[in-house]
């Protein structure tokens, strides 16, 4: 079993015992502490109003009944939007114009996980500042729950239309380019949410013939669910039999967007955000920002369009936030995240497929040679695994030491940019661990500037 916390939410496995899974006293909890802080954290009058929705993993309606009867237990309003993505509930808490809100899903972890994922009033992740909060009270138990005439009550409402709406009224959006196209698209939703939501938005996009693969949403996912190439071989050739122009592939919770080639081969997540800033750069120029870890490919296509790249700390408040200081029209996370300022600040699956499809449908080109015209990079992630007793921080400030000369970014461990690649060094907060992620124009060599790295980290702390 497992159970961790951070500034970001709770996740863990379901059951066990208290404070080692993910069971229903954890979540009662932690929905208790949440509930308390955005009580202090209030800015208008009357009773706190909540929004929670859900991805469709097995143990969903379970957390969510105790999520939900929390809330009212603690006094609080709740807007149930059930079955919904991740960025339909950031989308739903402003709309609804309520306190904040809490979102049910593990992302791309397997169907044994589950979490909950906190929104403020702007349906947007916690800060650290917030989310350390929220921590403090659950630790100390320090919350207070309603007395009868003070419950809370629960509205039930369907948010999916709302969503897909929204994006078809996004300017960038072209619904008669992308229905003159005449694209036949297929999706994989891994049994989650996405089955919904993205089917319902093809059709509202004028796509007529949609490949639906895995869009049940019963939780029992087809495939390891995180969209990335080795878990995808199967829906691939699914797409290279079914002849589909297009195949778009989502996480549980529809925040993450990958895409395959109409041959079958992979567009790459990296390039999600690449191709979308391309096409969105080109009608409103401005800057971008993606997190260290993210392909350098952004910052060339900023360039191109005489923006400015900047890179944050990794993890999405630390990119929204980046974005926000320097006015970036677009940007987001390499993993196939795409936030677009002028939709709100989350990353949507959604939005990043109404851009992608307007982008393709202009450009007149097939997938795959869309993807040709983008410089290739590739990375490559490894970790180094270290014993408890050395210092984490004295290893990367003597590497930070060693490049000194190049140029170096420690905003979040220790970035090091040459000339044709870059290494990012982390260290993990739950274990002695660095993970090594570096990038090149070959994997051969992403891969050997990751042992070189490796190599001289394991000599200095031999030393």
């Amino acid at each position: 079993m497992t159970l961790i916390k951070s500034i970001s939410g709770i996740r863990g496995t379901i059951g066990g015992v208290p404070g080692e899974g993910l069971s229903p006293l954890d979540v009662v909890k932690f929905t208790a502490a949440y509930c308390t802080w955005a009580k202090n954290n209030q800015t208008g009058k009357g009773k706190l109003r909540i929004v929670v929705g859900r991805d469709a993993r097995i143990s969903g309606k379970m957390v969510d009944s105790l999520v939900s009867g929390t809330l009212l237990g603690m006094g609080a309003d709740v807007i149930n939007i059930g079955l919904a993505t991740t960025p339909t509930t950031e989308l739903a808490v402003t709309a609804e114009n309520a306190d904040g809100g809490i979102i049910l899903t593990a992302s791309h972890n397997p169907k044994q996980w589950n979490a909950l994922k906190l929104l403020n009033n702007k349906g947007e992740f916690l800060d650290d500042a917030a989310g350390k909060t929220v921590l403090s009270i659950a630790e100390k138990e320090d919350f207070y729950f309603a007395e009868v005439d003070d419950l809370g009550v629960e509205t039930v409402k369907d948010y999916t239309k709302h969503h897909v709406q929204h994006v078809l009224d996004l300017d960038l959006v072209d619904v008669e380019a992308i229905r003159a196209a005449k694209f036949k698209v297929a999706v994989d939703a891994v049994n989650s949410v996405g089955g919904v939501a993205v089917p319902a938005m093809l059709k509202a996009l004028g796509v007529i013939d949609v490949v639906e693969i895995n869009c049940e949403p019963h939780g029992h996912f087809a495939h390891t669910p995180e969209p990335i190439p080795e878990n995808l071989q199967e829906t691939s050739a699914i797409i290279l039999e079914k002849g589909v122009d297009i195949g778009f592939v989502v996480d549980p919770d529809v925040d993450r967007l990958a895409i395959i080639n109409e041959d079958g081969s992979m567009f790459n997540e990296e390039y999600t955000l690449v191709a979308v800033a391309d096409y969105v750069l080109s009608q409103t120029p401005g800057n971008t920002v993606s997190n260290l870890s993210s392909s350098r490919a952004l910052r060339d296509i900023t360039e191109k369009h005489n923006g400015k790249y900047a890179p944050s700390a990794v993890g999405e408040v630390n990119v929204t936030t980046l974005m926000k200081e320097t006015g970036a029209v677009i940007g987001g996370e390499g993993n196939g995240g795409v936030i677009y300022p002028a939709s709100h600040y989350g990353r949507d699956a959604l939005v990043g497929i109404g851009l992608f499809l307007t982008h393709l449908a202009k450009s007149g080109k097939k997938c795959s040679e869309l993807r040709a015209e983008y410089p290739n990079y590739f990375i490559s992630k490894n970790k180094i695994e270290l014993t408890p007793d050395i210092d984490v921080d004295a290893v990367l400030v003597a590497m930070k030491e060693k490049y000194q000369h190049e140029q170096v970014t420690d905003v979040d461990g220790v970035k090091i940019d040459f000339a044709d690649e870059w290494v990012h060094l982390r260290k993990s907060n739950t274990e002695p661990i660095i993970r090594v992620y570096s990038e090149g124009k070959s994997m051969e060599k992403a891969e050997a500037l990751a042992e070189k790295i490796m190599g001289e980290i394991k000599a200095i702390v031999a030393n």
